[in-house]
């Protein structure tokens, strides 16, 4: 069952895609709220912002979360399935946000890191740019025939290069469908070869221990000849 899960059919892929477009919406919410509070210096904590994704998701039609909410700022972004404090948000802090829903019975992921405040620090950036590059250039390559673990290393390579191979610890990305982790994935050690129809995330990052960390996550599907990105959110470095 696991093997004939791994190619969606059109249904199924227009209902992850609807998931995807509710976790979108979320993202649009909480961020014009989280602006809204900075502006009006009203404190906010990680838990508050993972309860509003959550409420925004359901509001628009979401039957429930796909995972556990993750919103991670400062220290807390360096670890990359951080739960939800009561920690107050702090400017010049990253906040990192993981997220998805349900819908139909299909499942959503989404991860977006923006910043607390408009003066951002010069490594900050460049780690930041250097997950949105590593991104980019695996999504570059996405298309039937691919092996997983080339996908991988292809972001592998980038933060590799700018110096941060340590400090990327995970796999590129999974599969989602009626689960939120399925087959096949990318990672070093995932052979498998893309097939129209695989529905996978591209979700680089870096995680700087005790300082911070930044995560950037699509969702797309495989096509005939390349991808469709089921996610619509900018990737540029959003401050509020």
């Amino acid at each position: 069952l696991d093997k004939m899960r791994r190619i969606k059919t059109p249904e199924e892929i227009e209902s992850i895609k609807k998931a995807e477009k509710i976790g979108d919406e979320a993202f649009t919410k909480v961020t014009d709220w989280l602006t809204k509070c900075y502006r009006e210096k009203t404190s906010v904590t990680e838990k508050q912002v993972a309860a509003h994704i959550e409420f925004y998701m359901r509001d628009a039609g979401a039957e429930g979360t796909s995972f556990d909410t993750i919103a991670a700022s400062g220290s807390n972004s360096s670890l990359p399935h951080a739960m939800p404090q009561p920690k107050l948000l702090t400017e010049g802090d990253f906040l990192t946000m993981d997220f998805g829903c349900m819908y139909q019975g299909y499942c959503s992921d989404m991860t977006r890191t923006i910043h607390i405040g408009e003066v951002v620090e010069s490594e900050q950036k460049k780690v930041y740019d250097t997950v949105l590059q590593a991104q980019l250039a695996a999504l570059s390559v996405v298309k039937p025939g691919m092996v997983c673990s080339d996908v991988d290393k292809c972001a592998r390579d980038i933060i590799a290069d700018a110096g941060y191979g340590d400090y990327f610890g995970h796999g590129l990305g999974h599969s989602v469908g009626l689960f939120i982790h399925e087959e096949p994935r990318f990672s070093m050690k995932c052979d498998a070869v893309l097939k129209p129809g695989v529905v996978i995330t591209v979700e680089p990052g870096i995680y700087l221990p005790g300082r911070f960390g930044v995560r950037i996550e699509d969702m797309i599907v495989v096509t005939e000849d390349g991808y469709q990105n089921l996610a619509s959110s900018p990737k540029e470095l959003i401050c509020v």
